[in-house]
């Protein structure tokens, strides 16, 4: 499940990086969506943390990383809400590969992590660890 988990993130991370320079024209007067991919690149830093740390707190910032992108593709698929505060407009309400297998790789680490957590919180209270955490 970890390596499940790590590799959506890395899949996230690579296609925002990917994207980056492509979306840093559309910007409010604060913030641009080229730096908004950038910073969800941090998914590679959580994918390390899902691997390497092992702990309850890695494996929750990797599930809320892959959590928010997830949620801002479908946001920003679905609903045009204009600019909200210093983001800027972000709605883009078509489907093209690289946007898919961003959403596939999110959705693939919550799918992952969830199950880790879950086994996770059986351990502590009381029960045998299961197989979702090897």
């Amino acid at each position: 499940m970890r390596g499940a988990a790590a590799a959506g993130l890395a899949v996230d991370a690579y296609v925002h990086l990917e994207l980056a320079h492509r979306y840093s024209p559309i910007a409010s007067s604060i913030l641009s969506e080229g730096a908004l991919f950038r910073i969800e690149a941090a998914a590679i830093f959580a994918a390390l943390l899902v691997v390497f740390w092992r702990h309850r707190a890695g494996d929750a910032f990797a599930w809320l990383t892959a959590a928010a992108g997830l949620a801002a593709i479908l946001f920003y698929r679905y609903i045009d809400p204009g600019s909200l505060g210093p983001l800027p407009d972000m709605y883009e309400p078509i489907w093209f590969t690289s946007k898919v297998w961003a959403l596939i790789g999110q959705a693939i680490a919550i799918t992952a992590l969830t199950a880790l957590i879950a086994a996770r919180r059986r351990t502590h209270s009381g029960q045998r660890l299961g197989p979702a955490d090897g």
